[in-house]
């Protein structure tokens, strides 16, 4: 039996998810979560096999979310969810610690592949995913995202702030102080050739790292 932890800020999304799976007999969902916070609450709780992560949530996200469960709880292992094929975020999850990344378009049969496979420690990624990550691979470095030039922290807190997010609400999420927020913030700035939240957020926008409505 897999024991299984579904997190997602989409209430649809995340019963849709865990009802498919509790019809297979090799699966156990242990619970939800509707946060990257809540998800590490859950997994300290619950103990489970293999954590589905949604890429985008407000607050701290699945990106720092899936870091900090591969830290404190090695046999835990996550599969990023993404609902788009994203040039920035496999190789960012992959980086994190993630096992297994794949689409919400992939089939349950897939899905259920992806569980079994990274349980035993192999790696997955759906076809999507992978075919993205071979085209990206030879495609001339201008051509890329300006959000690949950006440390794993400096990427979080990008997102976050064009989430909505102030420097004091990411220094609360990221146990971290307000002014080293703003270095980082800053270093980002330069790094993207932007001057204001709003210019980093509409850039963030474009390269698809965040919604336009609610960032997930």
């Amino acid at each position: 039996m897999i024991r299984v932890l579904v997190v997602d800020d989409h209430d649809l999304v995340r019963t849709g998810i865990t009802r498919m799976l509790e019809d297979n007999q090799d699966i156990q969902v242990v619970g939800q979560a509707q946060s990257g916070e809540e998800a590490i609450k859950q997994v300290q709780a619950l103990n489970p096999d293999i954590v589905l992560m949604d890429i985008r949530m407000p607050g701290m996200g699945g990106l720092e979310a899936t870091q900090r469960i591969r830290k404190r709880f090695e046999n835990t292992r996550v599969i990023a969810v993404t609902a788009c094929d994203d040039d920035i975020y496999p190789t960012r999850f992959i980086e994190a610690g993630a096992t297994g990344y794949i689409t919400k378009g992939t089939g349950f049969a897939e899905m259920l592949q992806a569980i079994k496979q990274v349980h035993l420690g192999k790696p997955y990624l759906s076809a999507e995913i992978a075919q993205q990550m071979a085209m990206r691979s030879f495609q001339p470095a201008a051509q890329g995202s300006p959000f690949d030039e950006l440390s794993q922290r400096e990427l979080q807190i990008c997102i976050m702030i064009a989430n909505g997010d102030t420097a004091n609400d990411i220094a609360d999420v990221l146990c971290l102080s307000p002014k080293t927020i703003n270095t980082y913030r800053y270093r980002a700035f330069e790094k993207l050739n932007v001057k204001t939240d709003v210019e980093m957020t509409l850039l963030a926008i474009r390269h698809h790292l965040v919604n336009h409505s609610t960032g997930s």
